[in-house]
């Protein structure tokens, strides 16, 4: 069971799951965009959906006992920066305690083996150094989405302390970083403002441009949790802690570059510059080294081929909408074909 499978990056894991021939069950808001990948991509149609809020812990709850997973990949969340400052009681309500009762939900369901959930690289206490941030760096927040995802690291954590002993449900926590790919029509996000400002003939606000980010495709984070939930399925008790699926590359991308490198890739449009108006972080790194030692976790395209991909999906898709389901199963295919022999065969 996937929740928040109508969102972006849920709807590029169910076609992953339905690719490898898992049965989906999925709990989530119906899609919030217009266009959106769920509907594009027809996930209705092969998905068991329940629509529903997890802030609602009697539909999670009814959700999951009559799917009775055997996995839950935990998703859902309020994941804008900017939407947190002007709503933060909303946000705080749906990461933390949305978190709470998906976890109620699958201890309490007797099939429910591994459950891995999703937070942010931007847990960590945000000290604006070079360096990446490890597992066992402290957890911080200023904005409220970042305060509300280390919070809700803390009640996964309790979870797994307090319910996770010898043979029951195992937990993971998996910190990812930005990221991009076809699909992906959310306000407040760089890629998908270029996507509407090419196609609208629009102005690009571009906020702080000289951030730098780790900057990953979407099917990256995918193979992550993928990964985590069959580890922690198969009883790897190595496998139920926080773990960072960051960017192997050294060289750390601002949002100058990946803006730069999409121009290449398609067309430039009109810009307007702004500086940081909220006070977003201007560094951010995470080591991974622990999740490609231990896992085998290892994305195969740097970024310059996460942009490639990505403009290219969006060029197919806006000159015949009808390809979304193909060219998201090419792409899908590329990945997996491009994976390392260890990889491959967990995924």
């Amino acid at each position: 069971m996937v929740t928040g499978h109508t969102g972006f990056t849920g709807s590029w894991v169910c076609s992953w799951l339905l690719d490898i021939g898992a049965a989906v069950g999925g709990f989530a808001l119906a899609p919030v965009t217009q266009p959106s990948l769920y509907t594009a991509t027809n996930l209705d149609d092969r998905v068991t959906s329940t629509i529903g809020d997890v802030r609602h812990p009697e539909g999670i709850r009814a959700a999951m006992d009559a799917f009775m997973p055997d996995a839950v990949l935990h998703l859902a969340a309020q994941p804008l920066v900017r939407a947190s400052y002007a709503r933060p009681v909303e946000t705080f309500d749906i990461n933390v305690m949305g978190t709470v009762h998906v976890l109620e939900a699958a201890r309490h369901c007797p099939s429910v083996r591994s459950v891995v959930c999703v937070t942010t690289d931007k847990v960590y206490r945000n000290n604006e150094w070079e360096w990446p941030y490890r597992e066992n760096d402290p957890l911080g927040g200023k904005d409220p989405y970042s305060a509300s995802k280390s919070a809700a690291e803390m009640v996964i954590d309790s979870y797994r302390l307090s319910y996770g002993g010898e043979g029951a449900m195992r937990i993971a926590t998996a910190r990812g970083g930005n990221i991009i790919g076809g699909g992906d029509w959310s306000g407040d996000r760089l890629i998908p403002d270029f996507v509407r400002a090419v196609t609208q003939g629009t102005t690009l606000t571009l906020r702080y441009p000289d951030a730098t980010r780790p900057w990953q495709h979407v099917l990256a984070l995918a193979q992550g949790y993928l990964m985590l939930l069959a580890a922690l399925f198969e009883d790897r008790t190595t496998a139920s802690r926080s773990w960072n699926l960051g960017p192997h590359e050294t060289r750390q991308h601002s949002v100058r570059d990946v803006l730069g490198m999409m121009c290449a890739e398609w067309t430039s449009p009109s810009l307007d510059l702004m500086d940081n108006p909220l006070s977003e972080a201007r560094a951010l790194a995470l080591d991974s080294g622990l999740a490609a030692n231990i896992l085998g976790w290892n994305p195969p395209w740097d970024t310059p081929r996460v942009v490639q991909e990505t403009a290219r999906w969006y060029r197919e898709y806006y000159r015949d909408p009808s390809l979304a389901t193909a060219i998201t199963q090419e792409q899908l295919a590329l990945w997996r074909a491009d994976l390392q022999p260890m990889t491959k065969s967990r995924v």
